[in-house]
């Protein structure tokens, strides 16, 4: 299929957006240098109203462009850190009886902000990680029986260290699969590494950055990345995708509905950052590993072993027709 193939136009109303998008690349590229890729990837993210997993080694900024983020965008920031004593209240709040009017009164959690970090969520028990599950999926918490609804728009933004580190709890499928997207950084390239080494503090920058859009033009963005066109063809290369983990002996987990709705989400947000006229073929081959990696299982007799080469291998094997 060729770019040329009627894909349909991007609604008038999101003209507008380009210069906002291209102030907040811009910006957050100031911070996390020679990332631009992932740069852009978190934030289509973002604006498909999707969770974001960030993994990597310590120490390559993975805390810092969450921070970027929710200073960038404009939204307030609430950062928890993961640890193997964290307790479910802890993240979202407890009920405190004031026995002076003879009842209980809620006191919110650090959960409750429109972009939350989960810093080192691995490092948690499963019983403190599960404490996220309904604030993620459907934007509300739970106490002694009374729903309270989180701030509009709502993130969570969580980083882990690899598995094999000393101290670290995986995550669950089922809470892999409420994160959106799953993120690596690497290493930075030389030139990069050289600019932070002689160039300022990137935190101590951080305190000098202004937001570049408010919530209220997030949520526009986030509205025109949803009503950006896919053709049927690109959504029968979704699909053949889809089938194919699902199909695959070297697959043992295939992507699931929630999956397939994950990648044309992202792929919809993806062709927004980019510019593009509808979703191309390009967009949904970009966000494809970083959308299908942490939900696809690879089977024990298959010579694929890291997500990155299983989802490679599916984008190989599919023709876009």
């Amino acid at each position: 299929m060729q770019r040329g193939s009627t894909l349909g136009q991007v609604p008038a109303e999101t003209a507008g957006h380009r210069e906002a998008i291209d102030n907040v690349r811009q910006t957050l590229g100031t911070i996390i240098l020679g990332k631009d890729d992932e740069i852009s990837l978190a934030l289509a993210c973002l604006l498909a109203r999707g969770h974001l997993l960030i993994e990597d080694l310590p120490g390559l900024g993975k805390t810092t462009l969450a921070q970027a983020l929710a200073k960038v965008l404009g939204l307030s920031y609430q950062r928890i850190q993961f640890t193997s004593d964290l307790l479910p209240a802890d993240i979202i709040g407890v009920s405190i009886f004031q026995q002076r009017d003879g009842r209980f009164e809620f006191k919110p959690g650090p959960i409750f902000a429109q972009l939350v970090l989960a810093d080192e969520v691995n490092r948690a028990t499963p019983k403190a990680q599960s404490a996220l599950l309904e604030a993620m999926e459907e934007q509300q918490v739970t106490v002694d029986g009374k729903t309270h609804p989180l701030p509009k728009p709502f993130f969570v933004v969580a980083t882990q260290n690899p598995s094999d580190q000393i101290g670290t709890f995986p995550l669950p499928e089922s809470q892999l699969d409420r994160f959106l997207m799953r993120l690596k950084l690497g290493y930075p390239n030389e030139e990069s590494e050289r600019a932070l080494l002689t160039g300022t503090d990137r935190r101590a920058m951080l305190a000098d950055i202004d937001a570049v859009i408010q919530p209220e033009q997030l949520e526009a963005l986030q509205s025109a990345a949803a009503g950006i066109h896919i053709s049927e063809p690109l959504l029968d290369y979704v699909q053949a995708l889809v089938r194919f983990t699902r199909e695959s002996p070297d697959i043992e987990t295939g992507l699931s509905p929630r999956g397939s709705l994950a990648l044309v989400a992202a792929a919809k947000a993806q062709a927004l950052v980019q510019d593009h006229s509808g979703v191309f073929p390009d967009d949904v081959q970009a966000i494809f590993s970083v959308v299908a990696g942490h939900r696809l299982k690879t089977s024990s007799g298959s010579s694929y072993r890291s997500p990155s080469e299983i989802c490679r291998h599916v984008l190989d094997s599919v023709a876009i027709s």
